[in-house]
């Protein structure tokens, strides 16, 4: 299958098999039970936040993506949105948009670019 393709379950098992873990050894890491992580590689369950991110560091997997495949945007993401509507708005705008991957692209360069600045100017006496 295309690896862009691919489901949240299907990335986690994937790295998950070549990482060399069988799912009863990440579900003892995890704390969860094995018909749990079945059920997740199955695409039949949607992890909790806590738990993507165990699973995320266990198998090194990139949370940001991995958040964006469970349809979560992670508890500090939904505060910041609730406590600025204008960033709110701007995400509405975005996916309203339907930006390709290119442009989104352009955009994360963008604020990447403002952060950076914003870095600088902090440094400055």
């Amino acid at each position: 299958m295309d690896q862009q393709s691919e489901t949240l379950g299907e990335k986690i098992r994937r790295a998950r098999i070549s990482n060399g873990f069988g799912l009863r050894e990440l579900a003892r890491q995890v704390d969860k039970a094995p018909s749990y992580l079945s059920d997740i590689e199955h695409d039949r369950r949607i992890p909790s936040e806590a738990v993507l991110r165990d699973v995320c560091k266990i198998l090194s997997l990139d949370i940001d993506e991995m958040l964006s495949l469970a349809g979560r945007y992670g508890e500090e993401t939904e505060r910041y949105l609730k406590q600025n509507p204008a960033a709110g708005s701007l995400f509405r705008r975005v996916s309203k948009s339907r930006l390709n991957d290119a442009q989104l692209q352009e955009l994360h360069n963008t604020l990447d670019e403002l952060e950076t600045t914003d870095e600088q100017s902090k440094k400055l006496p």
